[in-house]
């Protein structure tokens, strides 16, 4: 089994482990960075329906429902290998995912009944198991090749972890990057099934839609990936130089 870093720390040197914990926050309170396109409106109309909901409703039943929701959308997209009306069924329910997934955190701040490690933590595995849902329905849809859709969702978990690692050694959360958050790119996944709905084959014919916008959506992810994570092992880098 592999040692944590505190139970390193502690059996090298306390004084490191002092230090760590002194520059480095908890990773329950990192400092979120949601800096996308959509964020600052997005969060005012969140707060809006924060505000409104009825009192019975808390956060672990919009959870439940995001949660529900990614899992419907996966299923709509398999369906589409028979009924092209899946597609739409997709688009209803990625609306209900950015619903619930949007509002959970927002209305424990409203409410002032924040948990911060629960919240974290079942927050991100449910998107870990809903990325699995939704990518493997659209792997046996047959509108993109079933490669490519694990090739997005290894680099989907690739990036969540890079965000988990950073969070708890830079004490910085980043729901975004470069701009694109969770709810641009389920505005893009919903455009592109309307579009899909109508051609579902470009370039002559000769290529799925999907296929293409796909291979597209990956190399940018690998970007990603790599410029973030060399992003901050340089700043873990330049933090922890050795004299």
């Amino acid at each position: 089994m592999a040692t944590s870093l505190v139970d390193y720390c502690e059996q090298t040197n306390p004084r490191v482990l002092e230090e760590l914990n002194r520059e480095r926050p908890n990773m329950p309170n990192a400092r979120r960075v949601h800096e996308s396109f959509l964020a600052q409106p997005e969060k005012r109309f969140m707060i809006w329906i924060a505000e409104r909901l009825p009192r019975w409703v808390n956060s672990d039943h919009l959870t439940v429902l995001g949660f529900l929701a990614q899992i419907m959308a996966g299923l709509s997209y398999a369906l589409a290998r028979w009924n092209q009306y899946g597609l739409l069924g997709v688009i209803v329910f990625l609306v209900l995912n950015w619903l619930g997934d949007s509002l959970d955190g927002t209305l424990a701040r409203v409410r002032q009944q924040q948990r911060p490690g629960y919240g974290f933590y079942v927050d991100h595995m449910v998107d870990s198991f809903g990325a699995l849902f939704l990518m493997g329905g659209l792997a046996v849809s047959g509108y993109m090749h079933p490669y490519l859709a694990i090739g997005l969702l290894v680099a989907f978990l690739l990036l969540s972890i890079q965000s988990y690692l950073a969070a708890y050694t830079l004490g910085e959360f980043h729901l975004s990057f470069w701009k694109f958050g969770p709810t641009e790119l389920r505005i893009l996944l919903a455009v592109g099934n309307i579009a899909l709905f109508f051609r579902p084959m470009v370039l002559h014919g000769r290529y799925r839609l999907f296929d293409v916008g796909g291979a597209i959506g990956l190399v940018g992810m690998i970007i990603m990936l790599i410029y973030f994570t060399a992003q901050n092992t340089y700043r873990l880098y330049q933090r922890e130089r050795l004299e």
